[in-house]
Formats: structure tokens, C-alpha cells, sequence
């Protein structure tokens, strides 16, 4: 069996790709050839990892600081990306915050920010790239959903509510994108060991071992393990998947360990 290769090498946006999923999926993309645009909220950092990736992988590589719930700063970081890397030819929507808040605690700034980064922004990035994905062979979008988007949490409400929101609006728009030849997919991470979901386990161990015990592989996820199947999805070997989710959780969903 011959080796895989990952084409289109197309310039790809990743958002919230300075830290954790969002900058595994940079670098993954990276290491087969694609230039990558780094979206994050704060410049240095973003900056920084496209520095990195493209010193590591010897591509392209710009970081932005784009706030992906501003719809000006979503248009700016389109054009910025677009003339620094040439026509885009996918994205990746890995910006998210958790907006822990319980229904008696949700607030609507709460409920807003977490929608707006998390879901909205995921359908006014295509529209702002859409000329270039549909002069691209091969063009592919992938959103970051969560094992929330079908277990819920009590916890988190609106978290919950925009990752399946991802899955909804994926399937939407696979329909519309599907007649230009781009495919559009959604990758449902589980616990994965992330600076977001650690910053809040580090303070109590035995939520982290019952979370792990749950888990049927026994362990948290790596960022890396998850940006193989968004790798893959935005690849030529996906070429016939379109408006489908790729879980990615250890078997959490279906496990009944306690």
C-alpha cells in the first residue's frame, strides 16, 4: 500500500490556533504542506505559532489576531489571509470559549459571546472566503463541535447549545456548498487534554480520574489525536464525506463505566 497523500496543498485558515486543538490542527495541516493562516485573539500568540510552523514545516504561515466574534474583524482577517497566502482553499473553526454557566447563572452576554465565537462565526468566515473556496479544487471546511452537542451539560447550556448548533449548520450548508465541490464536515472532540479543559480540572484530581475512568480507552485525549481526523477530513482521502461528524472521544458517548 502506497502512502497517503493529503492534497489539495491549498492556504488554509485555522481560528484559535494559537493554543491547544486549534494549534494542533495549524500544525497538522502544516507538516503536508499547507500554508496556514493563524487566527487568534491575541496577536504575539499568533504570531508566534505561525513563526514556529513555518520555521518547523518550511510553509507559508501568517498569524492574525482576529476576534471572530466581530464580523468587520472576520472581513479584515479573510483579506489579510488572502493576500498574504493567496486564494484560500479551507478552514478550520476551532475559536471557542466554555461560558460555564448554569441556567439560573446564564447571563445574555454570557449566552451571546459563546454563540457568536462558537457558532455564528463558523457561517460568516465561509461567507467572507467563499469566492476562494469556490475557485479551489478540493476545498474543505471543518468545525470544532464537542461530545456536548449530543450529551448536553448542565454546566455549560450554551456551550452545549452552539456545538450542536455546528452540527446543524455543517449540515446545512454542506447542501449549498456541495454544488461548488466544497465539502463541509464537523469533528466532535471529547475530554481532550487542553489548557481550557485542564484550567478548570486542575483543582479537583477527582474529577479529572472520574472523567478518565468514563472514558472506555481510560485516558484523556491529545490536541494531536484530534487534529489527524480534522487532517483527514480536509484531505483527498475524505473527497466523498461531506455533512458528517467524526467523533473523537475514547469512547465516551457510549460508555457505560461509572
Amino acid at each position: 500500500m502506497g502512502s497517503i497523500t493529503y492534497l489539495p496543498a491549498t492556504p488554509v485558515i485555522v481560528t484559535g490556533a494559537a493554543s491547544g486543538i486549534g494549534k494542533a490542527c495549524a500544525e497538522a495541516l502544516a507538516a503536508v504542506g499547507r500554508p496556514v493562516a493563524v487566527w487568534d485573539l491575541e496577536a504575539g500568540k499568533a504570531c508566534a505559532v505561525a513563526e514556529q510552523i513555518a520555521r518547523e514545516h518550511g510553509v507559508q504561515a501568517i498569524g492574525l489576531a482576529v476576534d471572530v466574534s466581530d464580523l468587520e474583524q472576520i472581513s479584515a482577517g479573510a483579506r489579510a489571509s488572502r493576500e498574504a497566502l493567496g486564494p484560500i482553499g479551507g478552514l478550520v473553526h476551532g475559536a471557542g470559549i466554555s461560558g460555564v454557566a448554569t441556567l439560573e447563572q446564564l447571563t445574555p452576554e454570557t449566552w451571546s459571546a459563546v454563540l457568536d465565537i462558537n457558532l455564528r462565526a463558523l457561517a460568516f468566515i465561509i461567507q467572507a472566503i467563499l469566492p476562494d473556496l469556490k475557485s479551489q479544487s478540493g476545498s474543505a471546511v471543518v468545525g470544532i463541535a464537542s461530545i456536548n452537542a449530543t450529551l448536553g451539560n448542565m454546566m455549560n447550556p450554551a456551550y452545549s447549545a452552539s456545538k450542536g448548533g455546528i452540527l446543524s449548520l455543517s449540515r446545512a450548508l454542506a447542501d449549498e456548498l456541495a454544488m461548488h465541490g466544497i465539502r463541509i464536515n464537523s469533528v466532535s472532540p471529547g475530554q481532550i487534554e487542553t489548557p481550557m479543559l485542564m484550567q478548570g480540572l486542575e483543582a479537583v484530581p477527582e474529577v479529572l480520574e472520574a472523567f478518565k475512568r468514563h472514558i472506555l480507552l481510560g485516558r484523556l485525549g491529545d490536541s494531536a489525536e484530534v487534529a489527524s481526523a480534522v487532517r483527514f477530513l480536509m484531505s483527498s482521502e475524505a473527497s466523498y464525506i461531506t455533512a458528517a461528524e467524526l467523533v473523537v472521544d475514547g469512547g465516551n458517548i457510549s460508555s457505560q463505566r461509572q
